[in-house]
Formats: C-alpha cells, sequence, structure tokens
C-alpha cells in the first residue's frame, strides 16, 4: 500500500534564510553556507528547506552537498579541525599533527604551503606543529622584490594599508578604470591584446581573444569570472593577492567586464581561505561604496565549499548555477554559453590583478618585463625543501636555477636539490640536467611539462621520489569527479601500481602498462585533471628509472 509522504512545515527560521537567498544570484552555496554557519551542519532539515525553497530534487541536492569536503552533515562537524595532508605538509610532519589534534580530520592542500602546516577551524586558519600546538599568523607577503628587478606588475603590495581602499587608490588604484568606464571597451581590448597578457591560471589562453569573443558574441547578460578556487597543491599566489591586494582584482573584473560588455560578475573563492572571504567581502563593500561596483557592473562573492576539480571553469560554473560541479562537454565554450549558458569571461586571479597596470602604463611597458621574447611576468609559488619559500614575481624567461638558488637561498638546509614539481603537481617533475630550464612555457614544455599556475614545490636529496609520486597520485585519485571512466580508473589504477599493489611481474610489462594508461588518460579523460596527471608518473620513470626498477622488482 502506497502512503502519502508527510512533509512538515519549514521552520520560521528556516523560510527566513531561503527567502533571504531565494531571489538573489548564484543562490545555492551562500544559502547552504547560510544554514551551515548557523548549525555547524547541513541537517536533513536545512537540505529539506533548501530543496523546497529553490526546486531542486532532494536526491540531487544530496548528490551535490556529498560531493564537496567541507560541508559537515553532523552536528559539531564545522568546528571540528581540519589538517592539510598536501605534499609539502606531509613532508613537515602533517601526518603527526593528524595524531595528535583531537578530532582532527585530513584535508588536501589549503593552499599555505609557505607556512605549514595550516589547519583550517570554524572560519579561522592556524599554523600547526607535529606536536599538536596550534598558532595563529596572518597571511604571509610576498618576498622583498630581488636586486636588479625595479619593475614589476605587482611592485605595490608590500605597501602598508594597500588592502584598503584608499591605500589602494593612493598608489594609482582604479585610475585604469575610471579612464574607460564610460568607453565602449575597445581601448581596454586593444591594450590588453597587444601586450600579450595570456591566462595565469594554468592554460595560458591569451586574454584579450577570450574577452573579444565573449564581446562578439550574441545574447546576455554577459558574466565576468573570477576563478579564484586555487586548489592546485604547491599554488599560493592568489591568495597573497587577494589578502593583501583585492581591489586590484576587483579593478581587474571591473576592466573586464567593460571590455566584454558584462554587467555581473562573480569572485569564486575557494573554501579553504576563510580570512580573505571577510577581505574581499569588505573590498567589495568599499568598491560598492565608492561607486565603482553596483552602477551597471554588480559584482558577487561567492565561496565553494571545498573540490579540487571546481578549479576548471566549467565545473566551477556548474557549480555557481547550484548544478554538480562536473566538468562540462565541450564546445559550446564559456566564451557563448557559460554561466546561465549566456557569453562568460572566466579568468584567474592572478590574469584580472594584472590588467589594471597594463592599462595604466600600456602594453610596450607590459612586454619589456619580460625576458627575451617572453611578455611581462609570472608570480611563481616556491615552496617544499627550499631556503626562503614564498611568492616570487619572475619575468618570464628567467632560468630556474636562479630562482632557486639566487634568490630563494638553495635547498634547505643546504642540501643539494634532486627534484622540483611544475604547475603545482600537474606538471610532473623536472630532474637532473633538466634544472637548467628557464621559466617559460616554451622551454619547460620541450621538457614534456608546462608551467601552468605555477606553483613550484622542491625536493631534496634526503626525498623519495617514488613516495612523492604516489601521495601526488592519491590526490588527483581522490580528487577525480569520477564523471569518466579513464580518469577515475587511471588514477585510481596508478595510485596501485606506485603502492605496490600486484601488476604485470616484469618491469618491462610494468612500464608497458604504464603507457598505456598514460595514453589513453591524456587522449580521452573529460577535462585536464585526467589529462595532467599522468606527467606524474612519466616524468618519474623518465629521471628516476632505477628508483622505479627497485620498486617493481622488490
Amino acid at each position: 500500500m502506497n502512503r502519502p509522504t508527510v512533509r512538515l512545515p519549514m521552520a520560521p527560521g528556516d523560510r527566513a534564510l531561503v527567502d533571504r537567498w531565494r531571489d538573489r544570484e548564484a543562490p545555492l552555496l551562500p544559502l547552504l553556507h547560510a544554514f551551515h554557519d548557523r548549525d555547524g551542519y547541513l541537517s536533513e532539515e536545512a537540505l529539506r528547506a533548501v530543496a523546497e525553497g529553490l526546486r531542486i530534487p532532494l536526491a540531487d541536492l544530496y548528490g551535490t552537498v556529498t560531493f564537496y569536503h567541507h560541508f559537515a552533515r553532523e552536528p559539531g562537524g564545522l568546528t571540528a579541525p581540519r589538517v592539510c595532508t598536501g605534499p609539502v605538509c606531509r613532508l613537515r610532519g602533517a601526518d603527526d599533527l593528524l595524531e595528535h589534534l583531537e578530532g582532527a580530520t585530513a584535508m588536501p592542500c589549503s593552499g599555505r604551503c609557505d607556512d605549514p602546516i595550516p589547519v583550517i577551524r570554524g572560519h579561522d586558519t592556524f599554523v600547526g606543529s607535529a606536536d599538536g600546538s596550534l598558532r595563529s599568523r596572518p597571511s604571509p607577503l610576498p618576498p622583498a622584490p630581488v636586486d636588479g628587478v625595479e619593475e614589476c606588475v605587482f611592485r605595490h603590495i608590500r605597501t602598508p594599508g594597500r588592502s584598503g581602499i584608499d591605500g589602494y587608490r593612493a598608489t594609482g588604484g582604479y585610475r585604469a578604470f575610471e579612464s574607460v568606464r564610460d568607453g565602449d571597451g575597445e581601448a581596454v581590448l586593444a591594450v590588453v591584446e597587444a601586450a600579450g597578457l595570456a591566462g595565469r591560471g594554468g592554460a595560458g589562453f591569451p586574454t584579450g581573444r577570450k574577452w573579444r569573443a565573449v564581446r562578439q558574441a550574441s545574447g546576455g547578460p554577459k558574466t565576468v569570472v573570477c576563478n579564484a578556487d586555487e586548489g592546485e597543491p604547491g599554488c599560493f599566489k592568489d591568495r597573497v593577492l587577494m589578502d593583501h591586494d583585492p581591489h586590484a582584482v576587483i579593478e581587474g573584473m571591473l576592466l573586464a567586464a567593460v571590455a566584454t560588455g558584462a554587467t555581473r560578475g562573480f569572485l569564486y573563492l575557494r573554501y579553504e581561505y576563510p580570512e580573505t572571504a571577510a577581505v574581499l567581502a569588505r573590498a567589495l563593500d568599499e568598491a560598492r561604496e565608492a561607486g565603482y561596483v553596483g552602477r551597471g557592473i554588480e559584482l558577487h562573492l561567492r565561496r565553494g565549499a571545498g573540490a579540487y576539480i571546481c578549479g576548471e571553469e566549467t565545473s566551477l560554473l556548474n557549480s555557481l548555477e547550484g548544478r554538480h560541479p562536473f566538468p562540462r562537454n565541450r564546445p559550446p565554450y564559456p566564451v557563448t554559453h557559460g554561466y546561465e549558458s549566456t557569453p562568460t569571461a572566466v579568468n584567474n586571479v592572478e590574469t584580472l590583478a594584472s590588467v589594471p597596470p597594463i592599462v595604466s602604463l600600456g602594453a610596450e611597458w607590459y612586454r619589456n618585463l619580460g625576458r627575451g621574447d617572453h611578455a611581462g611576468t609570472k608570480l611563481i609559488s616556491l615552496s617544499g625543501d627550499i631556503e626562503r619559500p614564498g611568492n616570487y614575481e619572475v619575468p618570464l624567461g628567467l632560468p630556474l636555477a636562479t630562482l632557486l638558488h639566487d634568490w630563494a637561498g638553495g635547498g634547505r638546509g643546504g642540501r643539494a636539490i634532486q627534484a622540483v614539481t611544475m604547475a603545482g603537481l600537474s606538471g610532473g617533475f623536472l630532474a637532473g640536467p633538466d634544472l637548467e630550464v628557464t621559466l617559460d612555457e616554451p622551454s619547460i614544455r620541450a621538457r614534456k611539462s608546462f608551467l601552468g599556475a605555477g606553483g613550484i614545490m622542491v625536493f631534496d636529496e634526503t626525498r623519495d621520489m617514488l613516495q612523492v609520486a604516489h601521495d601526488a597520485m592519491a590526490f588527483f585519485a581522490h580528487e577525480s569527479c569520477g564523471k569518466c571512466f579513464p580518469c577515475r580508473i587511471g588514477t585510481t589504477r596508478l595510485t596501485e601500481r606506485l603502492a605496490g599493489a600486484a601488476g604485470p611481474g616484469s618491469l618491462a610489462a610494468w612500464l608497458d602498462e604504464l603507457a598505456d594508461l598514460h595514453e589513453t588518460m591524456k587522449s580521452t579523460s573529460a577535462c585536464g585533471l585526467g589529462q595532467a596527471a599522468p606527467l606524474v608518473t612519466e616524468s618519474l620513470v623518465r629521471y628516476f628509472p632505477e628508483r622505479v626498477r627497485a620498486h617493481v622488482e622488490g
């Protein structure tokens, strides 16, 4: 006998939260965060209220909520300590900290590689030690510019008060936007195209070409999105820009809106930067009060909930729309069918923050910052076994050895550098003679890697690179969204092989299996995660063949 479903009336407090967000842009994530902050977790009642208020099937909502890492489903989950177990933090004792810290759970890299080991508890980030002690410490400033480098894009970031609007305007902030806000956007497009600015989030697509495609696309309203979901292990440059120069990011979004004809924008921030969320919210309020935001161009801050895949632009757009954050099939591309299927420009934090000085100082100024034929600069997040970790703004074309030894002091404790990663983890390893590479895409791609977002982790001569590769592949397996089987199965199988699980008995057969997995993943994975993960094992085999032989034959 079928019995009717009994629906309890929505509690008044729940209804008030739902009513507050129901009719706003991209309401799901802020509504979930509102319940999460109020109750300390997402209860069944809260999920039912959200599902009813936003007219989302409960089963779909449950699948979306449980996909994210940081939405707690049990009371007290919000304040339970979460310990970063990214590659650098594991080198510094993250596993020991997990054991000593009561109630702690592990989380993937949380973007504090320059100051390990980060622990998030509630809306606060602490720096932990292996013995279980915690201390509060603000986001570190980047190191002072190296002698001989006088001009750079982010030359004002260390100026006291720069994060507030008065300090920002005192160093020329918002002048670029004021000079073009009433124009047709062609002036912005022309200077960005002439400067040769390319995406700084990993893909390196020409920014001006993307913006022009959005401008020329039919339909609307057009949208700009700042991708601040900086989830790549070893990358923490965007955090520093947002913490210490938030108005540069906002002005960059406003200039992108002028260039594309957009009237709305979203700043999608990763969950693991709780203090940054407060900095950005305050900066947006200041910009709105000053008349930069809200007069023809409205900007919204939305906070993610912990998912590496949301750094991929179409997954991010699905997350904003309240959908399950799977990557979308392409074409169509976001420039014609992005947020709510309207023309959308998705750009990285560093990319957008680079635009105001380019518009103010000109394309030739920017191009001359690079070395040789390379235009501009790049922020490099340097961490691991290095004497002076941090974010370094380098001219493109700078030798990697110059950065490692002359700027950052060489290996930690005087030890020799064995290998580095490129593009966070996604570019795999460089070692041996290839450490003489220059920091630009053509040089690094010639070594079968890529610069990407600019995260470089350093491993000294004492590290077991097979163990490092295993931990990297385990991260990719954990973060695979599961949509496509080449990535879902491939990262799992590679993790198993690096852990010593049963496989082909001979070294030749083992290598043949890896080569087959690599080719399949790179050719058929739905997004960059599955396409890039094989670079870890390919480079391990290339640079450390004897360690691989000992692993397989042992």
